[in-house]
C-alpha cells in the first residue's frame, strides 16, 4: 500500500485506476487494504474543488462536462470525472458508457474519467464515491466532478459529498415550477437549463426566468449565497464562461468565511453515519443466527404473513439488541 500510495501521488494513472478498483472491492481483505491506502493518502487530500452535477436523463450532463472540462484542462487544471452509471435491477450490470460521450476529455492527458456502477446505492452515486474523490485529490486533480445517475428526484446524496451542486434541466419538458417540489432543486447552488440553441432559445430563457422566480421562494442553504439559474448550450458551447464564472464566484464567496471547510466537516460526520449503516447491513447479513433466517423473513414479509416491523424485531433480537 505504501508503494501504491507513492505511485498515486506521482500521478501514475494506472496506479490511480488500481487504487480505485481496490477501494470499490467488497472483499474483506481488500477493504482493509483500501483503508490503509486512504490513511496514507489523507494528508494529500482536500485541495480540490468538488463539484456535483445531476439532472434528468438527456439533459446533457456528459456533454457539458466534456465541454467545460476541456476548457479547464486548457487553462492548466487537472480534472477528474467520476461518472456514476445506473445498475440494472434485472441483471445487476451497468453499461458504463459515459466515457464515450466525453470524446475530448477521454483522450486528454490532464483529465481522468472513472465510470462506476451505482449498484444498490441510493442517491445517484456509487458506494465508494467519497473515497474515490480523495484518491483523485491525492493524485493531483484540483477539480473533481461527480456526475450522478440522473434517474429521479432522490439524488440528494451527492450534495452531501461535494462543495458545489449544479442541477441540469431542459426547457419544454413540462412545467418548470414543478422543480420547486424536487429535493434536488431545493439544495442546488446552480440550476442550468441546457440546450439553449436553435428554436429552443426562447423556451430556455423562459425556463431560466421561472426557475429564478422559484428560487426566491426557497430558503438558501447559506445566507451569503443565493442559488442562481442560467441557460447554456453544450452543443454550441455558449454560456460555459458564465457557468464557470458562477462556480468560481461561489468558491470565492464561501471560502472567505470558511464555509467550505465547515461544510466538509459536517459531511465527514454524515459520512460516518452512512458507513455505520452500511456496516450494520453487513453484520446482519453475515450473522450466524440470521444467515438462514433472513431469507425466511423476507419470504414471510413478501407473502404478507409477517409485518416488516415484526421481522425487524426478530432481527434485532437475534443480534442481542433490545430496541
Amino acid at each position: 500500500m505504501t508503494r501504491l500510495a507513492d505511485l498515486v501521488r506521482a500521478g501514475d494513472r494506472a496506479a490511480l485506476g488500481r487504487a480505485i478498483t481496490l477501494i470499490e472491492s467488497k472483499r474483506a481483505d481488500h477493504e482493509a487494504s483500501a483503508q490503509d491506502l486512504l490513511h496514507a493518502l489523507l494528508p494529500d487530500t482536500g485541495n480540490a474543488m468538488r463539484i456535483g452535477m445531476t439532472g434528468v436523463p438527456g439533459a446533457g450532463k456528459s456533454t457539458i462536462i466534456d465541454a467545460i472540462g476541456s476548457r479547464l484542462t486548457g487553462e492548466g487544471h487537472k480534472v477528474a470525472v467520476l461518472a456514476v452509471d445506473p445498475t440494472s435491477q434485472r441483471t445487476g450490470g451497468s453499461i458504463l458508457g459515459d466515457k464515450t460521450r466525453m470524446t475530448r476529455l477521454s483522450v486528454d492527458p490532464n483529465a481522468f474519467i472513472r465510470p462506476s456502477p451505482a449498484g444498490a446505492t441510493l442517491g445517484g452515486v456509487a458506494r465508494r464515491t467519497r473515497e474515490t474523490m480523495l484518491v483523485c485529490e491525492a493524485a493531483g486533480y484540483d477539480i473533481i466532478i461527480v456526475e450522478t445517475v440522473g434517474v429521479g428526484q432522490s439524488e440528494t446524496t451527492v450534495a452531501a459529498m461535494v462543495d458545489f451542486f449544479a442541477v441540469l434541466q431542459v426547457a419544454g419538458a413540462g412545467d418548470e415550477l414543478q422543480g420547486i417540489k424536487k429535493g434536488v432543486i431545493e439544495i442546488a447552488d446552480l440550476i442550468v437549463v441546457n440546450k439553449a440553441d436553435g428554436d429552443n432559445i426562447k423556451r430556455a430563457e423562459q425556463a431560466v426566468g421561472e426557475y429564478r422566480a422559484a428560487l426566491h421562494i426557497l430558503t438558501p442553504a447559506h445566507p451569503l449565497w443565493r442559488p442562481r439559474a442560467l441557460a447554456l448550450s453544450a452543443l454550441k458551447e455558449t454560456g460555459l464562461d458564465e457557468f464557470w464564472a458562477t462556480t468560481q464566484e461561489f468558491f470565492a464567496t464561501m471560502r472567505q468565511v470558511g464555509a467550505i471547510e465547515e461544510k466538509r466537516s459536517a459531511q465527514q460526520v454524515g459520512w460516518m453515519w452512512a458507513l455505520l449503516e452500511d456496516r450494520m447491513r453487513l453484520i446482519v447479513a453475515r450473522h450466524p443466527a440470521l444467515k438462514t433466517r433472513l431469507p425466511e423473513l423476507e419470504a414471510a414479509v413478501r407473502a404478507g404473513e409477517m409485518t416488516p416491523t415484526l421481522a425487524v424485531s426478530e432481527i434485532t433480537s437475534a443480534l442481542g439488541l433490545d430496541l
